[in-house]
């Protein structure tokens, strides 16, 4: 696969380059004034984070994928109101029933940050319209209208800044259960508006934001249901400026507007600037190439669907998502893998399986993750390269998914006037590395027959 060939610095040193070029807007968006070095102060730790966990929990989890004889195999157990065309006054019936007496935010926050990841973000309220927290300005949640009648939202978050984990917060601005929304005949997405209720919606809804930035203190807000045709960029941008008063240092993704084309999630090449949003949001696959001075974020599922689905057994191996994210950072982007808990409020024992396989390698391996940069390399046939900078130099991580035949490798000049100076495993012993004398540069490493893990052995060069 290949990675930028003009990613030498690109992103590496993307930071300095950024700041010497005067800029009033964010990286993707005009609704807000701001510095460049405002820009990447605001972004910093999300920055370095490049892992997190997605959170997929509401009504459907109780369905999992079934509704009387319509059943989901894979894929979208979330969308079965809409798939399954369920009317709003049945579909609300299971606000009713919906009791998570398994529910431990701790134990939540605790499987996230065991794993590895730096930040949760959580689906306060999805296309269905239910909310996980106390509305203020509705009973359709479950505080009021669930037998659980405790604020689910509230405890997680409070759990994040106990384990010190960053809190952030999914929105969906498309709703299929507020009235001022019109549906077509076998499916509700994507909704219309009553057009003389449009202000009032968004009324609604900026009440909701106000809470999850205000009460909550959700420090990213993850926006999704922007695809309808009566939400418009001018609309993202009032919405940004109203995010930005209330929290300046709030992160928001490029869902909240119209940039976004589809699933690989970013505007047209170039005009990331045009659009709301502080960063690109792939969903289901990640980008054959990173966009330098973009930021990004994928989103995957562990199986095929968002939201808890009993039916679907279809789940990628821990090596699969250790690569992933390897993949996702040596591209200079994060990684936002998905749990859909069960309706009673237990992450699936086989999500559970993976994270902690995932959190075993990072153990060893997070300095190859956390606060890196991008791969320096257009090909890297061995597997992935990360970059870090530090005051005594650079740490080129060199990611081994496959040995070769003799198990020596060719890494390229990296820097300009650099020469390697040490070479170890990560978390192990010195590597056999030489200096190539051939006039191009470059550093020859040698492996023994075994590599030290099979998700993923990482050799730490120091130049």
């Amino acid at each position: 696969m290949r990675h930028f060939a003009s990613m030498v610095m690109g992103v590496v040193l993307f930071g300095c380059l950024a700041a010497c070029i005067p800029n009033t807007t964010t990286a993707q968006g005009p609704a807000r004034q701001e510095t460049r070095e405002e820009h990447d102060a605001r972004m910093a730790w999300w920055r370095d984070a490049r892992f997190g966990m997605f959170i997929h929990w509401g009504l459907y989890s109780e369905l999992a994928g079934d509704w009387k004889e319509y059943k989901v195999n894979q894929g979208g157990a979330e969308w079965i109101m809409s798939y399954a065309n369920i009317p709003r006054d049945e579909y609300r019936q299971l606000a009713k029933t919906f009791n998570p007496v398994k529910f431990d935010a701790a134990t939540w926050v605790a499987t996230a940050k065991n794993a590895g990841c730096k930040y949760i973000v959580v689906t306060s309220k999805h296309h269905e319209g239910f909310s996980i927290f106390d509305a203020s300005n509705s009973k359709y949640d479950i505080v009021d209208g669930t037998p659980y009648q405790k604020d689910t939202l509230a405890a997680i978050a409070a759990e994040c800044r106990k384990q010190g984990v960053h809190f952030c917060t999914y929105y969906s601005i498309m709703d299929w259960d507020h009235p001022s929304q019109t549906k077509p005949d076998n499916a509700y997405s994507p909704t219309g508006i009553i057009a003389e209720r449009k202000q009032e919606y968004i009324g609604y809804m900026k009440e909701h934001l106000r809470q999850l930035v205000k009460e909550y203190g959700t420090e990213v807000l993850w926006f999704d249901g922007e695809w309808v045709d009566w939400w418009t960029e001018e609309d993202a941008q009032d919405l940004c400026q109203f995010l930005w008063n209330l929290n300046p240092n709030l992160i928001i993704n490029n869902r909240v507007g119209k940039g976004r084309r589809g699933m690989n999630g970013f505007a047209d090449e170039g005009k990331d600037r045009e659009y709301s949003g502080d960063f690109g949001t792939p969903e289901q696959e990640l980008p054959a190439m990173g966009r330098p001075g973009v930021d990004w974020e994928t989103c995957i599922t562990m199986n095929t669907t968002w939201g808890f689905n009993k039916n679907d057994h279809n789940w990628k191996s821990s090596e699969t998502l250790v690569r992933q994210l390897v993949d996702a950072a040596s591209k200079g982007g994060n990684y936002l893998l998905n749990v859909g808990p069960t309706a009673a409020g237990e992450i699936p024992p086989e999500s559970i399986e993976r994270l902690a396989a995932m959190g075993e390698w990072m153990k060893i391996y997070s300095e190859s993750v956390y606060g890196t940069t991008a791969n320096p390399f257009p090909e890297t046939p061995w597997g992935r390269c990360t970059v870090k900078t530090h005051d005594g130099g650079t740490t080129l991580y060199v990611h081994l998914f496959n040995r070769t035949e003799d198990g020596r490798w060719v890494i390229p000049a990296f820097l300009d006037g650099a020469s390697a100076k040490s070479a170890k495993w990560v978390g192990g012993d010195a590597v056999e590395f030489k200096p190539l004398d051939n006039g191009r540069g470059g550093t020859e490493i040698s492996v023994p027959a075994e590599l030290p893990n099979t998700l993923d052995s990482v050799i730490a060069i120091e130049f």
